[in-house]
């Protein structure tokens, strides 16, 4: 393989790597702040076992994802150099602002949210809780910014210094407000969210399966899948309007998702199947007209073809309709399956379905399968191009890096973060087996009045 393919490979290999664990951190970020405030409001000390047990498992999963997150950005100047050369004024700041306004907010008042429980007053932390959550989903936010920015580049001006030409900004609210930005930081979040969710759900139903911390497994299961229903529901809909950016901005990109080669009005829309890049034909169950209406509103709207584009500005099409299929697929699964579930919680009987229960347990990785399918599905379907439009891929590597360099710290990412993964494993699993805490087993009680704990529970015998 080429030094381009090695090094395409070696980002898609990091960056999804570390997606598995952002997405982790903002879900539970949300239910964080809703498990604390519920404390607080009712008094009850079951939603303290319940916030206390889930910030151990979010700090675990910041860890890692914070460790795995770093190497990207080196990879910008080793793999990638004349990218950053051509992006670096307008991919620079977003990432700055992230770094100064999302990472350090997040960051700096985990350390509250981790041992100020019984040291500070019960506002300072609830607080702390909010930010450490607002400060995950900025984080988010101008990620996605940057990353919005090369699919749908806008605001900026080419300038062309001692031969080499680089974008530089002419209007900074107008690159962070792109006409994808938006769209896609909700996707992702609401994404997230379900994600996160997902997590407290599968471990709550491991619990009530094995008989252990039933009062501590059924609010936390509760809490979780009305943040799961809601997300999964609304998540049809922010789909469909992303849908439709991507169909004014990105027309080969929508061909792609749905494998259309034919520009054609009463399009269909494929629900499941395969296409066929070299016969140029698609395969698959569809309905006539789907397609037109749900971008256009009308089943007589005209959806682009790919044969309307010069083919070596194709993407790979068969990945890009594949891992967007399964996708949608995973998503309506999503809200059919907490709808259902939500419908047994409502009659009282959830908890008594031990076979919901056991799919609750294994679901925790579909999430996980939808949001990397789901970024692939939109990098992959901008190839050619690493800015759409602007610079394609190819001309984006480092000219100096050599095939086998990249093989060489390909092969090293692999090993280090194999052993990151089994050590991030082992704790999820250490702290699932040991389960939540009593509260009359903590050290240091976490008062609703706010007063200070002057007292520590002494060890049996002394």
């Amino acid at each position: 393989m080429d030094v381009e393919m090695l090094s395409r490979i070696q980002f898609a290999f990091t960056i999804m790597f570390h997606y598995i664990f952002p997405p982790f951190s903002i879900g539970m970020g949300l239910l964080l702040v809703i498990f604390e405030a519920s404390y607080l409001i009712t008094k009850n000390k079951i939603y303290e076992t319940i916030t206390r047990f889930w910030i151990k498992i979010f700090a675990a999963n910041f860890a890692v994802g914070v460790a795995s997150g770093i190497v990207m950005e080196f990879e910008f100047g080793t793999n990638w150099a004349s990218y950053s050369r051509f992006v670096g004024d307008v991919f620079g700041s977003p990432l700055a602002a992230e770094g100064i306004f999302a990472f350090f907010l997040e960051s700096g008042f985990l350390a509250i949210l981790l041992f100020g429980w019984g040291r500070v007053k019960p506002w300072v932390h609830m607080v702390s809780t909010v930010l450490v959550s607002i400060g995950s989903i900025m984080s988010a936010f101008w990620i996605v910014v940057a990353n919005s920015w090369q699919q749908t580049p806008v605001a900026y001006e080419l300038v062309t210094t001692n031969g080499f030409t680089r974008a530089e900004i002419v209007d900074f609210w107008g690159m962070v407000f792109n006409p994808s930005a938006m769209v896609r930081f909700t996707h992702s979040v609401n994404g997230a969210f379900i994600q996160g969710s997902f997590l407290v759900i599968s471990v709550a139903a491991y619990f009530l399966i094995k008989k252990r911390h039933i009062e501590f497994a059924k609010k936390s299961i509760a809490t979780a899948l009305i943040v799961a229903t809601i997300a999964s529901v609304a998540q049809l809909f922010i789909g469909h309007w992303h849908a439709q950016v991507v169909a004014e901005y990105q027309p080969t990109k929508l061909a792609a998702f749905e494998g259309q080669y034919e520009t054609t009005d009463n399009a269909s829309l494929a629900i499941i199947g395969y296409t066929n890049e070299d016969k140029q034909e698609t395969v698959a169950l569809q309905i006539p007209g789907m397609l037109s209406w749900l971008i256009y509103g009308d089943v007589n709207g005209v959806v682009t073809g790919l044969n309307d584009f010069p083919q070596d500005e194709w993407p790979p099409v068969a990945i890009v309709f594949q891992t967007y299929h399964i996708m949608v697929g995973l998503g309506m699964f999503f809200i059919a399956f907490t709808l259902f579930s939500s419908f047994l919680l409502i009659r009282n009987k959830l908890f008594q379905a031990k076979w919901v229960l056991r799919i609750m347990v294994i679901s925790v990785i579909l999430p996980v399968i939808a949001n990397q399918f789901g970024w692939v599905s939109a990098e992959v379907g901008r190839q050619p191009w690493v800015v759409y439009g602007l610079m394609k891929t190819s001309e984006g590597i480092s000219k100096s890096v050599t095939a086998p360099e990249v093989w060489t710290s390909l092969i090293l990412f692999f090993i280090v973060y194999t052993l990151l993964f089994f050590v991030w494993l082992y704790v999820l699993d250490r702290e699932i087996k040991h389960g939540p805490d009593k509260p009359d087993e903590n050290d240091l009680v976490y008062k609703v009045k706010g007063e200070r704990v002057n007292s520590i529970k002494k060890m049996e015998g002394e």
